[in-house]
């Protein structure tokens, strides 16, 4: 799938790996709606890329995506001011243990807010072009990180979920491609002053900083390559790929026959 001419909705885009999966998408030849409850942040990353690509590439939308309403008002926008959107990247993302409703909403709930608006656009069989679905999950969705049970939850719902959503879109003829992400500790905001995101497991903060020691730390740049092939690759479809200082895999999983 060649990006030229694509456009893509990217949530949590104004910062950290989001916005390296904007600059990689433009510097592809894709369009790209930036959605970030940031406004400050969203509308510099606006200017910055409209200088790099022109202001006829980018478009920020202010959107919590805790939020149906503005998520839908937000991907409707995007849709109708490039003509349709073709990749949706659900990469919105939280840890706080201590809010973890918060952590359930934003992490596994918008993913699957995004998820679902997406294909309710981009579906074949109801007049869409199809197109690519990346949703942003985590190593903690393929084990359990001990500092972080809800976090860990939701990445593992994302995981699941997108897995199940391939599945379906193959069967039922939608059109539309599913993959996952699950990068291990990645160079943002979220990996640092841990332990006041850890909530009542913050006294197992040096086995975080101990694990992120074993596995090592990874940039942005290298999360967005993931994104890039996920979304360029056609055959790929209901897959996660692993990423971290090692390098990156795809997961295999256990096959069940009756």
């Amino acid at each position: 799938m060649s990006l030229h001419g694509k456009a893509a909705v990217v949530t949590g885009a104004a910062a950290g790996i989001g916005k390296a999966i904007v600059e990689i998408l433009l510097q592809n030849g894709a369009k790209a709606a930036i959605l970030d409850l940031n406004k400050a942040a969203g509308e510099s990353l606006k200017e910055e890329m409209n200088k790099q690509y022109g202001s006829e590439k980018t478009l920020f939308l202010e959107c919590d995506v805790a939020s149906e309403e503005q998520l839908k008002a937000a991907f409707e926008k995007a849709a109708g001011a490039f003509g349709g959107v073709d990749i949706m990247c659900n990469n919105a993302g939280v840890m706080d243990e201590a809010a973890w409703e918060k952590t359930v909403t934003i992490n596994l709930m918008g993913v699957i807010r995004g998820s679902y608006l997406a294909l309710e656009h981009m579906n074949k069989l109801s007049g869409g072009r199809g197109g690519v679905v990346v949703n942003m999950a985590s190593l903690a969705g393929l084990r359990p990180v001990i500092t972080s049970p809800v976090y860990s939850a939701t990445k593992h719902g994302v995981v699941g979920f997108t897995r199940a959503m391939a599945a379906a879109s193959t069967a039922l003829g939608y059109g539309l491609r599913f993959n996952t992400i699950c990068p291990g500790f990645v160079q943002t905001e979220m990996i640092y002053n841990l332990s006041s995101k850890l909530g009542r497991y913050f006294h197992l903060t040096e086995e975080s900083s101990q694990l992120r020691e074993r596995i090592g730390v990874i940039n942005v740049s290298e999360v967005a390559e993931c994104l890039l092939e996920l979304v360029t690759d056609e055959t790929r479809n209901g897959e996660a790929l692993l990423v971290f200082q090692k390098g990156r895999k795809y997961v295999t999983f256990p096959s069940f026959s009756e």
